[in-house]
């Protein structure tokens, strides 16, 4: 497993209840800025064996983009069980929602 590959699964596991994050901000954080497609196949073919949050994962609009109508409705139903609520068919209001992880140096600074 690659070293962004790992990155990318953490980060994805510390995404809280009720809180969201977009595939392009995953792939920054993990090192990748123009990596969010190497997300998505992340999150589809390591979920399962990580239980990883996916359905925490949306687009940089706040959107669901699963194509299928079983997984998209599947996604906003987890969703809103933690409490997201959609605005519109499927979408979201990401500055309400979206989640900022602390970066090493920022935990340093904040936990002092």
């Amino acid at each position: 497993m690659t070293p962004f590959t790992i990155k990318v699964i953490e980060i994805i596991q510390s995404i809280p209840t009720g809180k969201v994050m977009t595939y392009g901000q995953i792939a920054r954080i993990a090192g990748s800025p123009r990596g969010a497609r190497q997300v998505v196949r992340i999150l589809h073919s390591s979920s399962q064996k990580y239980q990883l949050p996916w359905h925490r994962v949306v687009n940089a609009k706040g959107a669901i983009v699963i194509k299928a109508e079983e997984g998209s409705s599947l996604q906003k139903h987890l969703l809103e069980e933690e409490g997201v609520i959609f605005y519109r068919e499927g979408e979201l209001e990401l500055n309400k929602y979206q989640y900022f992880p602390l970066e090493e140096w920022e935990r340093d600074y904040f936990e002092e």
